[in-house]
């Protein structure tokens, strides 16, 4: 649920949306949500100032305040 989030607002920013993959880990009871994207397309989803990342993570929190689950959101390079 909350990785489908995080996939759909990553696909709408990178300009290969069919390369991006969330992979799903618990790690400790958390979530750990991984995002693969192309290579260049890493700048975006971190953005200027790291802005970016730090958006998608904050609605990640928030979806998994629903779930009573710490959500954690990486970007794999």
């Amino acid at each position: 649920m909350v990785g489908d989030l995080v996939a759909y607002l990553v696909r709408q920013l990178v300009s290969e949306p069919d390369a991006v993959r969330v992979e799903e880990i618990d790690r400790d009871g958390d979530l750990v949500l991984r995002v693969h994207v192309a290579a260049d397309d890493v700048g975006k989803v971190i953005g200027r100032g790291g802005r970016m990342v730090r958006a998608l993570r904050t609605i990640a929190r928030a979806g998994g305040a629903q779930l009573d689950r710490r959500v954690l959101v990486e970007i794999a390079e």
